[in-house]
């Protein structure tokens, strides 16, 4: 996942890109401008969760993956990249005072701290990670590592249809992570990002991670992502040194600008919604678009 996405926006682009929620799949046939697609899904095709099966009709599943796939069957190149949701992994943001050279040493110590505060067990799971500021790390400054970890039981059904089309995953990352492109590295920001039953929402102090959290919602009225979001904001304030300047919001459909409006008062900080040069990010596709970027950034 993390590691591995440096050397993929750096390499010639895959043939495509997939991101999965439970509502659908978005996808992109990328060549000199990507080409942007969707199959939605019967509800009940997809459960997200980081402990137990997510793909609950594997047939309807395959089916819609080949759909996508078929229309790109030309390509000579089958390396793609899948976007999985939020919600099936586990994300954080570690703090180190040091850390390990070794990457063998470097995993292990990073599992021990996930063992804490995942729902499965950390040394049979899919793990990555990525040290933001390494190249900075001063004396008694805080080395801040970004985590991402999933059951390889999750994983597997998410890349079997996929496989079986004859298109390998080379990259599998979280859509939050991918999203993390299109989001603002200037100042401290705050990005609430909506996907169906799960809300994500990620603090960035200019270009580096800070916090993570994702958790399921009653509903997506504002009231409840107020309740997730304002204590967040308050968190920020009290422990970053500061308070956040600008609130992104995503996945909140038509009513986004009055949404951000709302939440901006509340808050009391500037608010809107998320923006990407290929089109506004929706609940199915903002990690699609990130990704999207890093390509056009990279190559």
């Amino acid at each position: 996942m993390l590691e591995r996405l440096k050397s993929w926006i750096s390499d010639p682009p895959p043939a495509m890109a997939f991101e999965i929620s439970e509502a659908g799949i978005a996808a992109a046939r990328i060549g000199s401008r990507a080409e942007l697609d969707f199959a939605p899904l019967p509800a009940g095709t997809l459960s997200v969760s980081p402990v137990n099966d997510n793909v609950i009709e594997p047939d309807r599943f395959a089916e819609a993956v080949r759909a996508l796939a078929g229309r790109g069957s030309g390509r000579k190149r089958r390396d793609v990249a899948l976007i999985l949701p939020d919600f099936s992994t586990r994300i954080a943001v570690l703090d180190f005072d040091s850390f390990p050279a070794k990457a063998e040493e470097q995993a292990a110590l990073v599992r021990f701290r996930m063992k804490r505060s995942v729902p499965f067990d950390v040394e049979a799971a899919a793990i990555a990670y990525w040290a933001q500021n390494a190249g900075g790390h001063a004396k008694g400054k805080k080395l801040e590592v970004v985590v991402a970890v999933a059951p390889l039981e999750i994983i597997a059904p998410f890349e079997a249809p996929f496989r079986a089309a004859g298109l390998l995953p080379g990259l599998v990352t979280p859509s939050a992570i991918a999203a993390l492109e299109i989001m603002p590295e200037a100042g401290l920001s705050v990005t609430a990002k909506l996907s169906g039953r799960f809300l994500t929402v990620l603090v960035r102090d200019r270009a580096i991670l800070k916090l993570v959290r994702c958790l399921e919602v009653p509903s997506q009225s504002l009231e409840d992502i107020a309740a997730v979001l304002l204590p967040t904001i308050v968190y920020t304030e009290d422990n970053l040194g500061g308070r956040a300047e600008k609130l992104l919001l995503c996945g909140l459909g038509p009513n986004s600008s009055e949404a951000a409006r709302i939440l901006g008062e509340e808050a009391g900080i500037e608010a809107e919604a998320l923006h990407s040069p290929l089109g506004a990010p929706t609940e199915t596709n903002a990690g699609l678009l990130g990704y999207l970027r890093s390509i056009a950034r990279n190559n």
